[in-house]
């Protein structure tokens, strides 16, 4: 197994330096970039008399209504580092994420890192809330549906499970507002952040109600669609499982239902339910919640990804495609890893030939 992992560890460079290039390739060409966003700012509040997002360093810049000549724009494309060929711009990008430094964000000025670690509460909180609902929901849900397979329970949850599935997160969250934010009915739950505005006047169990309150919308936006995919994998693993040998040689023995159940078919049913969670828990924190964030108003990950595209902010949108990559690389690897934890039968001594 050591073998294995070293071999998996070395096989994530050549992906890593792959991703960076595409991604790095990509930006090259997307219109209206940095230099031209911050000429057009520049240019507005010029002509209104304001100063542009830039900061002071590039106010200076532009002049009244003279506009910018090249020297002016020279020194835009220098304060970004686009003065340099793209080569040794991409090299420089490569050598500072070998070293975890993903730069300082063009316009939040500030490190991406700690700009990352500020928006992450709100990520980490709709990540682990749905991550622990569709597991607590769904696994047991599926296990009912195997054991009353092709009953009446098992087809209306079916359905149930199938019209969630079918719904998009983000439209599921417009009903959701509509109907218990304030919209045409009911104002039962706050439209936007994850505390109030008093929460720090809260006592201790009131800031946990107030929390848990704001969550109760986007939560449920977000993990409605994730219990028909466990759910039905956890019934048609047991259903694989019941149908086996040994589960006949189990019962010929005289062994109750129950024991049958949960000692022998259920341990074995679980194993691809469990060889997921690393990915479902990693995955729970940085996708699919960019929709949500925006319609919520919650100030996470997905939001900051998404305003750092339209604003060209490159060392953030590179930054957390670097790192969203390097997490996604390693939880795969602790995916194959766990498929040995949980079933002993298997071994990775041929995998490292």
């Amino acid at each position: 197994m050591f073998h294995y992992i070293l071999k998996r560890l070395a096989l994530m460079i050549p992906t890593l330096f792959g991703v960076m290039l595409m991604s790095f390739a990509v930006v090259q060409f997307v219109p209206g970039g940095p230099v031209e966003q911050l000429v057009y700012e520049m240019k507005a509040h010029g002509a209104g008399g304001g100063e542009a997002s830039g900061g002071g360093r590039s106010s200076s810049l532009y002049q009244g209504q003279r506009g910018l000549d090249e020297e002016q724009l020279a020194e835009i494309r220098k304060m970004y580092g686009f003065d340099k060929p793209a080569i040794e711009r991409f090299w420089e990008l490569v050598k500072r994420c070998a070293t975890f430094d993903l730069g300082e964000s063009y316009y939040h000025h500030e490190s991406v890192w700690s700009l990352m670690v500020s928006k992450l509460p709100v990520s980490v909180s709709l990540g682990l809330w749905t991550f622990f609902l569709t597991y607590l929901i769904s696994v047991p849900l599926g296990v009912a549906k195997a054991m009353r397979n092709g009953s009446r329970f098992d087809f209306v949850t079916t359905v149930m499970l199938m019209v969630g599935y079918a719904i998009p997160g983000f439209v599921l969250g417009v009903v959701l507002l509509v109907l218990f934010g304030g919209g045409s009915f009911w104002q039962l739950f706050p439209l936007r952040g994850l505390t109030s505005d008093d929460w720090e006047q809260l006592s201790f169990l009131g800031k946990v109600t107030d929390y848990l309150w704001h969550l109760v919308l986007p939560v449920t936006a977000m993990v409605l669609g994730s219990f028909a995919t466990v759910a039905m994998l956890t019934k048609n693993s047991m259903l694989e499982e019941i149908r086996k040998q040994y589960v006949l040689t189990a019962r010929a023995k005289g062994l109750g239902e129950r024991q049958i159940l949960y000692r022998h078919v259920f341990r074995n049913a679980v194993i691809p339910i469990v060889t997921g969670f690393p990915a479902a828990f990693i995955g729970a924190f940085f996708t699919g919640s960019l929709l949500i964030e925006t319609l919520f108003s919650l100030d996470g990950l997905g939001l900051l990804s998404y305003e750092s595209v339209v604003r060209r902010d490159y060392p953030v949108v590179l930054g957390s495609l670097y790192l969203f990559a390097l997490l996604g690389l390693f939880t795969r690897l602790v995916s194959d890893l766990c498929y040995v934890l949980v079933d002993p039968r298997l071994r990775f001594e041929g995998a490292g030939r």
